[in-house]
């Protein structure tokens, strides 16, 4: 399977790591605008997000002839199975304390449950 290398003049977003996907969609110039011309292409997996934040290799399937270019617009996105913002675990305990002399009042508390198991 063939490595792609990507290279930017900027930092990637902080969030792109290993295992995130990377797409890329052709864009053409309308009115002074960058607009997609395309559908959406998946380039593969993130295999390794260099240290300086400059860029990253991802395995493809694309052929030769396929592959981005410099004007095309690349971007990610990971995979919600293993980014989830939810609690993990059995249970949460929360302690809330104001240790000030003044009065304080707590705006809102929520909390996200759902079944496990059974």
């Amino acid at each position: 399977m063939p490595i792609l290398q990507f290279t930017f003049a900027h930092q990637l977003n902080v969030s792109a790591q290993v295992g995130d996907t990377a797409y890329y969609v052709p864009t053409s110039t309308s009115a002074q605008f960058q607009v997609n011309s395309s559908d959406i292409i998946e380039i593969g997996n993130i295999t390794y997000v260099s240290p300086d934040g400059l860029g990253f290799w991802c395995n493809t399937t694309l052929s030769p002839s396929s592959y981005p270019s410099s004007s095309d617009y690349i971007f990610f996105s990971k995979d919600n199975k293993a980014n989830q913002a939810s609690v993990l675990g059995y249970y949460a305990k929360v302690q809330l304390k104001n240790s000030s002399n003044t009065k304080a009042e707590v705006y809102r508390i929520s909390a996200d449950a759902f079944e496990s198991s059974k």
